[in-house]
């Protein structure tokens, strides 16, 4: 597991950038910048802390899939920690065994620190080695495409 970050400057307030982020006036919001990851990307649950959520989209095939993830800690507008301790199969959580053991309880955490109009996002996030290479280019584009929706 390794820890990594990434930075984007947006020209728009914290409050306008999170619920952006997190697709609090509209899901589409936070599908459309995930798309990035997976097309079909939505999440299922609540981002009040201590809640349990689902990241989830479709494969190739249709079948339904994701992480199973609870809120750790939500400040609006400041912060938001994400701990992962699952897969989703279909409606089937997995929350042990090989396929999670690597990277179970790890966490992806966003902050949010606005200057003179300008909020700078901080994303950190524990990465397993074999998907460096997948996030260093991914994350890059995903907060690129939430510059822009948070900008309109």
């Amino acid at each position: 597991m390794k820890k990594v970050q990434y930075k984007k400057d947006i020209k728009a307030s914290a409050e306008k950038v999170y619920n952006t982020m997190l697709g609090m006036d509209t899901i589409e919001t936070y599908e459309q910048w995930t798309s990035e990851f997976n097309p079909t990307s939505t999440y299922e649950g609540s981002w009040e802390k201590g809640s349990k959520i689902y990241f989830v989209g479709t494969d190739e095939n249709g079948k339904r899939g994701g992480m199973v993830s609870e809120i750790a800690d939500n400040v609006p507008f400041q912060f938001v920690s994400i701990r992962h301790y699952g897969i989703l199969d279909g409606d089937t959580e997995i929350t042990e065994g090989p396929e999670v053991e690597k990277w179970a309880g790890s966490l992806e955490n966003y902050t949010l620190q606005e200057h003179n109009g300008v909020t700078t996002l901080t994303v950190e996030t524990d990465v397993a080695n074999d998907y460096l290479d997948y996030f260093n280019t991914t994350w890059p584009k995903a907060l690129n495409k939430l510059k822009e929706l948070a900008e309109k």
